[in-house]
């Protein structure tokens, strides 16, 4: 089954027509985590693969966004 993945931020380098996501992979982190960037997080030994809970989208944000060149 393909999933499909929307996305409206157009700046960044997996956007796609009609607001579709072309990543490989989609990492959603909830906020409160979102100051540590992962790759840098797991080099530093903090842990990544943890599991976290979000009552609404708001509290969450994509870590797969990487901007443009």
């Amino acid at each position: 089954m393909k999933v499909e993945v929307k996305c409206s931020v157009s700046n960044c380098s997996f956007w796609g027509q009609g607001n579709n996501c072309e990543a490989p992979s989609i990492m959603v982190e909830v906020d409160r985590h979102s100051e540590y960037d992962s790759e840098m997080a797991s080099e530093l030994g903090i842990q990544t693969e943890h599991q976290d809970t979000a009552q609404v989208s708001a509290e969450t944000c994509c870590r797969t966004f990487k901007p443009k060149k």
